[in-house]
């Protein structure tokens, strides 16, 4: 009987996926608990790995896979996946935006609701007995004009939210031309800091965009504006952004993700981050939550459909 080839999955999958693997002949073979410096022992014959974000995919860990031909990430990012050594050896990288770009959308709609109509304050001051209403005057998001940073699947499930707030949209990414839609105008950079009351930032994580929202970035503003960020923590300056939010420039943030996070988005102390981290703890005009905008149980389930049909699609011409 022929031996089966084998996938590594280092954190679970949603079953669909694992019934995909079987579907297609391979056999998936769990390690989720499995320390990286055991890896090296059951890498030797695998074809396939499914991760998420517990352990780093680096050039030793590649040299221990000879066989390797995809790994499957379950989710966006890939600051942990040596993508270099990945294409010098000719192994493909498969993410799923797809599966949780509309629960990315709804939770940036979300925070911004929360954040520009004060709903997370009000609710712990009505628990706590008091009622305050002049103190929580909301500030609508009709009539004004939102601009989004990086229209790829998460910008435009974002934009797609909006179409009934009656806002004007604008639309900027500097890896797509002639991206604009029915629900966002394609812009330029300057233009979108012109008109701009609103930015929500939607841009990957890659070297090149290391701290892409900075002091100079957020002067450039002609207005002063509110921001949100469910991207990754480390394209946006968080010294910078207090900053801008002492002097006025920054109306209030809402963010999903910090500057500070471990790679397994598990490991946030606090109480030992530094200054600028606590002043968004302590500051009535944030909104924060645990790099969570794309973690829902649809997307559980969605990310693990989008790998399994990509994986699929890998392995259709060869059969």
């Amino acid at each position: 009987m022929q031996r089966l080839q084998k996938v590594l999955l280092l954190d679970e999958p949603f079953p669909v996926l694992i019934n995909a693997l079987k579907d297609m002949g391979l056999d998936p073979v769990v390690h989720y608990k499995t320390p990286r410096t055991d890896l090296p022992d059951v890498l030797e014959d695998c074809v396939g790995m499914v991760v998420r974000s517990r352990l780093r995919i680096d050039r030793s860990l590649l040299e221990a896979a000879p066989a390797l031909q995809w790994i499957a990430r379950l989710g966006v990012g890939t600051e942990h996946i040596d993508l270099e050594g990945c294409a010098e050896r000719g192994i493909e990288v498969f993410t799923s935006p797809e599966g949780s770009r509309d629960t990315v959308g709804e939770h940036a709609v979300g925070m911004l609701l929360m954040l520009m109509n004060r709903l997370a304050i009000a609710d712990r001051e009505v628990r706590a007995g008091d009622w305050i209403r002049e103190g929580n005057r909301g500030t609508e998001i009709r009539g004004k004009t939102v601009g989004i940073i990086g229209y790829g699947n998460m910008g435009m499930a974002f934009a797609k939210r909006l179409s009934g707030f009656e806002a004007e949209v604008l639309a900027y990414d500097k890896y797509r031309q002639d991206h604009g839609d029915a629900f966002a105008r394609a812009v330029d950079l300057p233009t979108l800091q012109k008109e701009s009351d609103i930015i929500s930032i939607h841009i990957p994580y890659t070297p090149e965009n290391h701290y892409f929202v900075d002091a100079s970035f957020l002067e450039a503003f002609a207005k002063n504006i509110y921001l949100v960020n469910t991207a990754r923590g480390t394209v946006l300056h968080t010294a910078d952004l207090v900053r801008a939010m002492k002097n006025g420039k920054v109306l209030g943030a809402a963010l999903d993700v910090i500057e500070y996070e471990e790679m397994s988005f598990s490991a946030l102390q606090p109480d030992t981050l530094p200054e600028p981290f606590q002043y968004l703890r302590q500051s009535e005009r944030t909104v924060l939550t645990p790099h969570i905008a794309g973690w829902s149980f649809e997307s559980k389930a969605g990310h693990s459909r989008v790998l399994a049909d990509k994986i699929n699609a890998f392995y259709a011409p060869r059969t």
